[in-house]
């Protein structure tokens, strides 16, 4: 049952899961670990079996930086080493259900470019697009870095961007970072929905 007044969604064609950086380093034990980030893995694991019932496509990005990225401290970035090409901490986490078709999208590739989100220098959106995909549903770690600015981007190319609010953890640097994360993607045009708002 949704909420009294929520709108129900229904998949359809057209629509694809992002699952955004659930990866080792970002969880409890992680060099960069999101607080709470291991929450974002049931409720993720619930759409994930959705979408691979309905035959949606899966996409999972991931973090896959050169061990001189230019996010590093030591490089004069903001965040401690992670997710290093190639690296136990680059792996998504083992009781995240991937499918074993996901299109995995990589990026942070290059040592001296940063790229929080899944569109900044990769092939999602041509992926997307030889696909006929036309909404996103987007959930992961962590909310006020790269689901924000993958949402963001999605947004800015045209897709219906459907936000996942119960599969989202934010690092909140600032306290309160992720809750204003959410309302900024939701006052772009964002759908926010949980899971008992999705019809399957």
């Amino acid at each position: 049952m949704s909420p009294q007044g929520a709108q129900q969604l229904t998949l359809s064609p057209g629509d694809a899961l992002i699952v955004v950086d659930v990866q080792n380093d970002f969880l409890p034990g992680g060099s960069l670990a999101v607080p709470h980030g291991e929450e974002v893995i049931p409720a993720l694991n619930r759409y994930l079996d959705a979408f691979v019932r309905c035959g949606l496509p899966v996409v999972a990005t991931q973090d896959w930086h050169p061990p001189d990225h230019c996010s590093f401290r030591v490089y004069g970035g903001p965040w401690p080493l992670h997710c290093v090409a190639g690296s136990d901490g680059a792996a998504h986490a083992p009781a995240l259900e991937l499918p074993a078709d996901a299109v995995i999208i990589r990026k942070g590739t290059q040592s001296k470019q940063d790229a929080y989100s899944g569109f900044d220098g990769t092939d999602l959106d041509l992926y997307l697009r030889s696909q006929k995909i036309r909404r996103l549903f987007v959930g992961g770690l962590a909310t006020d870095y790269c689901v924000r600015y993958t949402v963001e981007d999605g947004l800015n190319a045209g897709y219906v961007m459907v936000l996942l609010r119960d599969a989202v953890r934010a690092v909140d640097v600032r306290p309160g970072d992720g809750e204003r994360a959410e309302m900024e993607m939701i006052r772009r045009g964002a759908v926010p929905i949980r899971w008992e708002m999705l019809a399957v």
